[in-house]
């Protein structure tokens, strides 16, 4: 039985350098068997250096890598046997077809695989039907997930994807979530997802960790951390100045973030929306909505700009 609580990924203070420039100065974070986990940072984060790094694509300057409980500079065969990447985009031949192009991946990795296997891997990511057509009329999306497809020919433990939702249309950026969550859910992968759609983030991801400038910021669980900032929250009200009122009264006038036209914002946690929302109800004060302005952009933004 595997482990929940195993770390599969343990970086710990990494840096990297280039001649004079440091790409990356102090990353540190922990990845759990059956994580789905964000990795998160504005463009220069360090964040594609990282993964080259753990990729044994580059060799750190200083710190550790451990993946699978071992490090990756004496064990880099044994550690890249046991992961499937895209890094940035993935690369195919583009007048083959979709089977040819797997199968030509298998034998340059030395993966014995029989044509059922093949069939099997890309109706997973949801190319039934495509096997036979050339890559050439594949859209963007499609070749996303063909390259996830490729990623499994080995049954990988961790799957690492950088940026896969970038330049994806919104139909596409679903198909890709929903795939990332069947890995998760069907197929017991533990999942490093590098992304600069913070939403998607939100939605997907149980943990994360948001580096800037080469240094990690914060990590831990996206819940926890969300839920340890207050939000700021949208009454839309019939009565401006008597909810503002009511609120003084109650001795909350301190939440009051700001007005706009019919909207109250008021800086408060969670646990408060009902007690306020049933203050304007019970004193005739007609709530239209009420909307939770904050989101994972908003903490972030307010990290990186600290």
């Amino acid at each position: 039985m595997k482990n929940a609580n195993e770390k599969i990924v343990e970086i710990k203070h990494l840096e990297k350098n280039f001649g004079k420039f440091k790409a990356v100065t102090d990353v540190s974070f922990d990845v759990y068997r059956g994580d789905v986990f964000g990795f998160l940072g504005p463009n220069g984060a360090g964040k594609s250096t990282t993964i080259r790094t753990m990729l044994s694509l580059i060799r750190p300057t200083n710190g550790e890598i451990k993946l699978f409980g071992k490090d990756l500079l004496t064990n880099r065969n044994y550690i890249l046997g046991k992961i499937g990447c895209i890094v940035e985009k993935p690369d195919f031949y583009k007048y083959l077809s979709a089977e040819k192009n797997i199968e030509l991946f298998a034998r340059l990795s030395g993966v014995a695989v029989t044509k059922r296997k093949v069939h099997e891997i890309i109706e997973f990511v949801g190319l039934k039907g495509r096997e036979k057509d050339k890559l050439s009329s594949f859209s963007h999306g499609m070749k996303q997930r063909l390259g996830i497809a490729q990623t499994l020919i080995h049954n990988p433990e961790l799957i690492i994807l950088d940026e896969p939702t970038t330049g994806l249309d919104p139909q596409g950026i679903i198909d890709i979530r929903n795939l990332i969550l069947q890995l998760k859910n069907e197929q017991n992968k533990t999942i490093l997802l590098s992304s600069h759609i913070l939403s998607e983030i939100e939605l997907i991801a149980n943990r994360m960790v948001i580096i800037n400038k080469g240094k990690t910021i914060v990590q831990g669980s996206v819940k926890e951390l969300l839920n340890a900032q207050e939000l700021i929250v949208s009454f839309s009200v019939d009565n401006i100045a008597k909810a503002m009122l009511l609120l003084e009264n109650a001795y909350m006038n301190d939440v009051i973030d700001k007005v706009e036209n019919t909207n109250l914002l008021l800086h408060i946690s969670q646990e408060r929306i009902p007690f306020i929302n049933k203050l304007f109800c019970d004193n005739d004060v007609k709530v239209f909505s009420i909307e939770a302005k904050r989101k994972l952009e908003d903490y972030f933004l307010k990290l990186i700009n600290a």
